[in-house]
């Protein structure tokens, strides 16, 4: 298997068709797919393997018990937290082919110790509406991606 372009880190994600829909995704751009458990579901749930459809068998998917082990086995030098808790844009950092591209859960986002270990490499996706609080995940993850992979044609 060749290298990933991108590597996608779901941190305790909660709802099956998102990581079902993100899982696709990173089967169609050649990206591996971290998940870091607790999970809100079974990997074999049927709502992720329909939101993944027949790609679910070709995902390149690692899972992790804890962020410190994921962050132990991979041991990323170019990674970035996206959030609504910061001003930094998305637009505004570069991503190398390789880099960790991590978001939180649906519900809850990221775990709070992470903003502040981590407060350097937390970057938002800039929302503009009148009653904007965050986006889908799978749609998250869809616009960053996709900046990094625009970064790299």
């Amino acid at each position: 298997m060749e290298s990933p372009q991108f590597h996608i880190v779901l941190v305790r994600p909660d709802i099956p068709q998102n990581t079902g829909t993100i899982g696709r995704l990173c089967v169609n751009t050649n990206c591996r797919l971290h998940l870091i458990h607790p999970l809100g579901f079974v990997i074999n749930d049927k709502n992720v393997q329909r939101a993944g459809l027949d790609y679910w068998p070709f995902l390149d998917l690692h899972e992790y018990e804890s962020f410190d082990e994921f962050m132990a086995k991979n041991q990323p030098e170019t990674f970035y937290f996206f959030t609504t808790k910061t001003t930094r844009s998305y637009w505004d950092v570069s991503y190398p082919k390789g880099a960790y591209l991590i978001f939180g859960a649906e519900t809850r986002g990221l775990p709070p110790e992470l903003y502040e270990r981590f407060a350097d490499r937390l970057v938002n996706l800039p929302m503009t509406g009148e009653h904007a609080r965050s986006l889908n995940l799978a749609n998250a993850v869809s616009i960053g991606l996709y900046e990094a992979l625009r970064q790299q044609r």
